[in-house]
């Protein structure tokens, strides 16, 4: 491990708060348009014990990925692949005032799922028969309300693995008891029918769906699907403005927005930027959109998705900065972290040997310290971005299901958990990536990793055989391990995809596999 000498100390830039959405943080998956994962709000440092069945959860799920910024401080949306739910986080509380069924989701019972995630889970049939016979699920689980958002008149949007969007509300603003309803459904099944016929031979198999759903500056629902982009009036109703992709490309994750409208979409063979004029959707220059390929291998055998990124891409350098980019990590079998320039490249700039295109601004091999270097060291997760500071981890173990669902229940338990994670900077100077430190030891099983800005720590979910899962944070400058909220062996431990958020007085929000956790770890020190 070494330390970064140019580590930034000065408080960076921060992404321009959307006027749409119903906060500045938290109001979308990622927790911002930049998709940064950055949190302003602080975390304790030191070593915390915590029994998940002994504090103040929702139950939910699986899955249950984020939870979002109502426009009131004093509640949050609740969100898991079976209910949303209105929650009071006021006083340090984390109170249910209102709950409603996702559509055609399969109910899990919360008794039912406890005793299923109770179990010691010792070999990967227990895990086959919790999943498809005792919870009677299917991967499908992982796609309803994952990327998703909370907009300015307190409406939550979120998707179900059905082809639809539904816009949930209260039914009484004033009195949030009285329950939540569905407000409106926007049906894209028959886009996704067009988009599924379009596709090549060899994607014929995914068939279309709703990948997620974001916001423009302007306040239009963007909606992204694993073939194409559509805008669309939040109310659902008037025309649609699409991009399509190429016939053999397949998009898994989800996008970033910027100020000016720029959409940011990676598929698993093309990295994209497609501008909202406020008329149309463009893919032209003219409008300052444009495509580059990077490069891509084979799809891995645990955890991740297809053979591209497994990254949400994420903007880097905002306001004044020097270098505008957006960062992701590339499907390489050892991957590594890529920067494109966002907006006009620099004249002087001559591209980069090894890159495929003049917009690729850098690129660096990530080991995460690994010796000697596995065949895979690949990320399902975002990059973390804070100012020009970035983190990744590698998810990927030499053994998987095919089943993710499965997979993620059974990393760590079951199969050997991943290891390494890595801190790098860039170089608005030399226009090039530096490593600052990296740990081989750290283990990220599958859930997104984060930072607080204020706390200067990057967090993670892992397991080991001796403590079972955790939280684990680094120090973001160093890398030394300054925090661990240890979870046990109950498998309630095991974020499972999710986000790792704390709260504005330092509690950390864990997003586990069995719903949502407030945890007060101020006074456990």
């Amino acid at each position: 491990m070494s330390a970064s000498s140019g580590a930034m100390k000065r408080v960076p830039n921060m992404p321009a708060r959307n006027p749409f959405l119903s906060a500045e943080k938290y109001a979308t998956t990622h927790f911002d348009p930049a998709q940064t994962d950055a949190t302003p709000y602080p975390a304790p440092r030191g070593e915390f014990q915590v029994d998940l069945r002994k504090v103040r959860r929702v139950p939910g799920g699986p899955i249950g990925l984020m939870q979002l910024a109502s426009t009131l401080p004093q509640y949050m949306w609740v969100t898991s692949s079976g209910a949303v739910s209105y929650v009071d986080v006021s006083n340090g509380g984390f109170h249910l005032v209102a709950q409603i069924a996702v559509p055609g989701a399969k109910a899990v019972a919360p008794e039912v799922l406890d005793a299923v995630l109770a179990q010691r889970f010792t070999e990967i049939v227990q895990v086959e028969k919790a999943v498809t016979k005792d919870l009677g699920l299917d991967w499908k689980r992982i796609a309803t309300n994952v990327y998703m958002f909370v907009d300015k008149d307190n409406i939550f949007y979120g998707n179900t693995p059905d082809g639809k969007i539904h816009a949930y509300g209260l039914i009484d603003p004033s009195k949030p008891s009285s329950g939540i309803k569905v407000l409106r459904t926007l049906d894209f099944n028959e886009e996704l029918r067009r988009l599924a016929a379009g596709a090549s031979a060899s994607l014929q198999r995914y068939g279309a769906m709703i990948v997620g759903c974001n916001l423009t500056y302007d306040g239009k629902l963007i909606v992204l699907t694993n073939r194409s982009v559509t805008v669309i009036d939040r109310s659902f109703q008037g025309e649609r403005y699409t991009v399509e992709f190429g016939a053999d490309e397949y998009v898994s994750n989800s996008m970033a927005v910027d100020d000016k409208n720029g959409i940011y979409v990676a598929s698993d063979t093309t990295m994209r930027k497609i501008v909202w004029t406020g008329s149309k959707l463009s893919t032209s220059d003219a409008d300052g959109a444009w495509s580059s390929p990077y490069d891509f291998g084979h799809e891995p055998p645990s955890v991740k998705f297809g053979r591209g990124t497994g990254s949400t891409p994420t903007l880097m350098g905002f306001g004044d900065d020097q270098d505008k980019l957006v960062v992701i990590t590339d499907g390489a079998d050892r991957m590594k972290i890529v920067a494109f320039w966002r907006d006009q490249i620099p004249s002087e700039f001559r591209q980069q040997a090894g890159t495929k295109s003049r917009r690729i601004a850098g690129q660096l091999p990530i080991t995460c310290g690994l010796s000697p270097l596995p065949v895979f060291i690949q990320s399902e997760q975002s990059v973390v971005v804070y100012g020009y500071g970035a983190f990744v981890v590698n998810n990927i173990r030499s053994h998987g299901a095919k089943d993710k669902l499965v997979d993620v229940i059974a990393g760590g338990p079951v199969f050997d958990p991943p290891a390494g994670a890595e801190r790098v900077d860039w170089d608005s100077q030399a226009h090039q990536w530096r490593s600052a430190w990296t740990r081989n030891d750290v283990v990220s099983t599958s859930m997104v990793p984060c930072m607080s800005s204020s706390s200067r720590i990057a967090f993670v979910n892992g397991y080991t055989k001796t403590d079972g899962w955790e939280i684990t944070g680094m120090d973001w400058d160093t890398g030394e391990t300054v925090h661990r909220t240890i979870f046990g062996q109950d498998n309630l431990g095991n974020g499972a995809y999710a986000l790792i958020q704390f709260l504005e007085n330092g509690d950390l929000l864990f997003n586990s596999i069995g719903g949502a956790a407030r945890i007060p770890l101020r006074a456990q020190t």
